[in-house]
């Protein structure tokens, strides 16, 4: 039996599938005879030593966790500085450590979480305390670098294809009489992935998405209205999939929602699809309506991607075994071995090759014109959205979710006042 105590934290927008990673985590690290902690709200559970012990936790409990969305211990958005600037705060999360024997922190989010268990990785080195430190993937925006895909996000692309399809059969419905353009925002601030998987709601040239924006291109509104215009004359309706970072030659983003920079020093977005609908209204007349799906793609557990439900279980799964291993400072990645039939495995990639790097699509993933995908877009995304992980229903006809108890250990040091 393995000695210490394993930490999890989730960290960042919380996905369809995060859970399910958690609940692998626990159960491999109960089969290994490990004492499991969570951090309640991430980091900031951690510092604040507001440790959940999951042994309270029943079998059955654990299980269900794979299949609930959100986030089930909480998270946050709280980044951590340099060690240098943000000292304290590293002293104190070795402080809660010591006191709880913890071994192995694992810490499941995006590259900001990436850079934080390297962060924490460096100080325990440096303080020599035994830590492993692995950080556990997780994004909807497809963006950390290394690994083919990042679990979150097949879920999320398989939600807005889906979504972006069935919205567009309404609007073929109505365009004699009633709406022309529908206009959906898709998540996305740097790397256009979620609004590119809209691309696979349609597979013939005036299908819908008939036109796509994304941040990778500059946007150019008298471009845009023309091709809107274009579309409608030749199919009679045109749907619009935009990403929430498209940005202006100059960088500026076209929705800036006015609400400054969270904690992980992001503009706060929102608001480009009604953006887009009223130039679109105003300068071709249209009627149009638009969509803000925003936590809804992250949330929709009932259309997870099996795939992606399967990659977050083997990503929590393989973080247990490689922080077992002594494997320090690595995240679990997933790696494409075959795309017909569609094939993958774990392996592990230093944190210091996935924090602070960010994966854009490849150039030719977008068609030339700039407004839809590829064959080869086509040819990488397709897998991720593959099979359906449906949750139970109970007879209410609502899904079966479970609440954790996440009951509190004793703390053994004084408040933080950080």
């Amino acid at each position: 039996m393995a000695a210490g105590t394993l930490l999890y934290a989730q960290s960042g927008g919380v996905t369809a599938v995060i859970n399910a990673s958690a609940s692998a985590v626990i159960t491999e690290a109960r089969a290994r005879k490990i004492k499991v902690l969570a951090a309640r709200n991430g980091i900031l559970g951690a510092l604040r030593e507001d440790l959940i012990d999951t042994s309270k936790e029943s079998a059955a409990a654990i299980r269900a966790l794979a299949h609930t969305p959100g986030g089930a211990f909480g998270s946050c958005r709280y980044k951590l500085k340099s060690l240098e600037a943000d000292s304290a705060k590293y002293e104190r999360l070795l402080q809660v450590f010591k006191a709880h024997d913890v071994r192995y922190f694992l810490y499941n989010g995006g590259n900001d979480s990436a850079d934080t268990a390297l962060k924490v990785s460096q100080l325990a080195k440096a303080y020599d305390y035994p830590l492993t430190c692995i950080g556990v993937p997780k994004t909807v925006d497809n963006d950390l670098a290394v690994t083919d895909t990042c679990p979150g996000f097949g879920s999320a692309a398989k939600y807005t294809a889906v979504s972006v399809r069935e919205a567009a059969l309404d609007v073929a419905a109505m365009a004699e009489t009633s709406t022309k353009v529908f206009v959906y925002e898709a998540m996305g601030r740097h790397a256009g992935w979620l609004a590119a998987a809209a691309g696979l709601a349609g597979k013939n040239p005036d299908d819908a998405p008939q036109i796509i924006l994304f941040p990778e291109r500059a946007y150019d509104e008298a471009a845009f209205l023309a091709q809107v215009k274009k579309v409608v004359a030749k199919v009679g309706w045109c749907v619009v999939v935009a990403s929430e970072g498209i940005q202006y030659a100059d960088g500026r983003f076209v929705a800036d929602a006015g609400g400054g920079k969270d904690s992980f020093g992001h503009t706060q977005l929102g608001g480009v699809a009604s953006y887009l609908a009223g130039r679109v209204k105003n300068e071709l007349g249209m009627k149009v309506h638009w969509t803000l799906p925003d936590y809804l793609q992250r949330s929709a557990r009932h259309i997870a991607s099996k795939s992606d439900w399967d990659q977050a279980q083997a990503a929590g799964k393989a973080a247990v075994q490689f922080a077992l291993k002594g494997q320090n400072a690595v995240m679990p990645v997933i790696v494409r071995t075959s795309d017909s039939p569609y094939k993958w495995k774990i392996e592990a990639a230093p944190l210091t090759k996935v924090a602070n790097h960010e994966k854009k699509m490849p150039n030719n993933f977008l068609r030339k014109d700039g407004y839809g995908i590829t064959e080869a877009a086509r040819k990488y995304l397709e897998p991720l959205i593959r099979g359906e992980a449906y949750p139970p229903y109970g007879r209410d006809g609502l899904p079966n979710y479970v609440s954790l108890k996440n009951v509190a250990v004793k703390k053994k040091l004084p408040k933080w006042e950080g």
